[in-house]
This record gives C-alpha cells, sequence and structure tokens, in this order.
C-alpha cells in the first residue's frame, strides 16, 4: 500500500500491508493496551492484616451467655477496623504475559487502523537545526500540524537537537519506532512518520 507524504501533493511512500493495511482486530488491541497498561503498574498499595492493626487483646466479651456470636479478638476481619483477611501488600506483581507475535499484531493493527481514519500521514523527514523549541514549533505549524502529535522518526534523525526542541511540548511527542507504544499511538490525534520510521516499523513488525 502507499502513505500519501504530508504537504507534498501527488507524492507517496511504499508500505507493506501486512502493517499498515491489515484487518484491524479490536479484541487483540483491546488485550495489549490492558496488559501494558498493567505491567506498568507498581505494587504500592498496602493494607492491614490482623496482626498489623492496633488492638486489645482481651476477649470483647464472655464465652457464653451473652446471646450474641462468640468473639475472641477485635483485630478479626469481620469486626469495623479489623484487619483484612486478605489484604493487598506492596510487592503484589500486576504483570500479564504477551507474546511477541501477539504484540506485533496488534501494533501492525493499530497502525493500519490509523491510516484508515486518516490519522497517520508519513514525511519525508523532520530535523531540528537548532536545541530551538520556538523553530521546531514553527516547522510543525508549516506542516499544519496543531492537534496532539505523536512525531516518530528513524533511529538516525534521533539526535539531541531534535529531542531538546520538543521536550518541552505537552501535545507533542518525537520518538524513535521502538519507543512508540500502544497507548501513545491510541492517545495522539495525528501520528506522523518520516520514510526512515516506515522502514523500520515495518522491519520490527515483520
Amino acid at each position: 500500500m502507499e502513505l500519501n507524504v504530508l504537504n507534498e501533493q501527488g507524492k507517496t511512500v511504499e508500505a507493506a500491508d501486512a502493517v499498515f493495511g491489515r484487518e484491524y482486530n479490536e479484541a487483540l488491541v483491546h488485550q495489549i493496551v490492558v496488559a501494558y497498561q498493567a505491567n506498568a503498574r507498581l505494587g504500592t498499595r498496602a493494607q492491614l492484616n490482623r496482626r498489623d492493626v492496633h488492638h486489645s487483646t482481651k476477649k470483647p466479651w464472655r464465652q457464653k451467655g451473652t446471646g450474641r456470636a462468640r468473639s475472641g479478638m477485635t483485630s478479626s476481619n469481620v469486626w469495623r477496623g479489623g484487619g483484612r483477611a486478605f489484604p493487598n501488600t506492596p510487592d503484589e506483581n500486576f504483570s500479564q504475559k504477551v507474546n511477541k507475535k501477539m504484540y506485533r499484531a496488534a501494533m501492525a493493527s493499530i497502525y493500519s487502523k490509523l491510516v484508515a481514519d486518516q490519522r497517520l500521514v508519513a514525511v519525508d523527514t523532520i530535523k531540528a537545526e537548532l536545541p530551538k523549541t520556538k523553530a521546531f514549533v514553527g516547522q510543525l505549524k508549516s506542516l499544519g500540524l496543531t492537534e496532539r502529535t505523536l512525531i516518530i522518526v528513524g533511529e538516525e534523525e534521533y539526535d539531541d537537537n531534535l529531542i531538546l526542541a520538543s521536550r518541552n511540548l505537552k501535545d507533542v511527542l518525537v520518538v524513535p519506532p521502538r519507543f512508540a507504544d500502544p497507548l501513545c499511538l491510541i492517545y495522539f490525534d495525528k501520528v506522523v512518520v518520516t520514510k526512515a520510521a516506515v522502514a523500520q516499523i515495518e522491519e520490527m513488525l515483520a
């Protein structure tokens, strides 16, 4: 298939159908996105068990004769303020396993959906001659990029000038193909890929 080149009438970039022209698999993409978010999750929450809560070891009332259910300690998990029976711990693992084949298929499905929705466009190259944000913003405006934009450049194009010029822009993210994850591809309104990035994406997802 062919990708239209931004601001260059009639020019196109050849792209593999297996990566940019395949059928969209919503169930697979959902599974990969959920797994990606789960793998980024940290076990920072903790709850108290029966041993950790502050309580008296005195028996609340005698065993028999009160008409109430027997009770031994106020730390019981059925009591208000008692410890949890199965508390969350800081070392809890939320990670989910994702096969390489599934990940590549999901990424290719996302790229294909972006092309179908006309949210993905190609450019010849994007460079920053100087590490100046103002000049870089002007370059984006000349291309008509005023929305939330993800720019995927080739590894050789991802230099210090480009990083410094773009890092303060809250609605613009510049990454090489290996850092383009499922969440950022879905989040940004527009995805711009350079010709060098197209070749590297095809090599990664082939």
